[in-house]
């Protein structure tokens, strides 16, 4: 009687259904944590646009050229939307006395980060980003 080595079918199925399922696990890990990635660039992007407005503010006495396209600050800007991916909810609004910014979050479904002139850092609904006002304090914080 000859014996033969190998699997049988059903063995290399069963294998080959726990490596799906661990691969499905790890994919959705990895898209979250690429999501938060996102977001973190976001908001570091805009924590340069401030930075940018406020020398603008120094060198003009006004915020009023802080969003027009050539700045530094504007840059900054479009970075930031360029690393949000989203392209619904954004907005640069400014005036002479103050400015705002937001961008729609990635991994922050329907939710959009939010900086101005007052030093206001915050998360806001992607909604009220497109609001046409130099304030984040239109809106309550959504606390994370």
């Amino acid at each position: 009687m000859q014996k033969t080595k190998g699997f049988t079918i059903i063995e290399l199925l069963v294998v080959i259904a726990i490596i799906a399922v661990l691969s499905a696990v790890v994919l959705v890990n990895v898209t979250g944590y690429i999501g938060r990635g996102k977001d973190a660039a976001v908001q570091g992007d805009l924590g340069t646009f401030i930075t940018a407005a406020l020398t603008i503010q120094q060198d003009t006495s006004s915020y009023d050229t802080v969003c027009t396209a050539g700045t530094d600050s504007a840059d900054a800007y479009a970075a930031a939307v360029s690393a949000s991916g989203k392209t619904g909810h954004n907005n640069c609004v400014d005036s002479e006395d103050a400015f705002a910014a937001c961008v729609e979050l990635n991994a922050a479904s329907g939710k959009a980060w939010c900086v101005d002139s007052t030093g206001a850092k915050l998360q806001i609904t992607a909604t009220n980003c497109t609001a046409a006002t130099t304030s984040c304090a239109y809106v309550a914080p959504i606390v994370p």
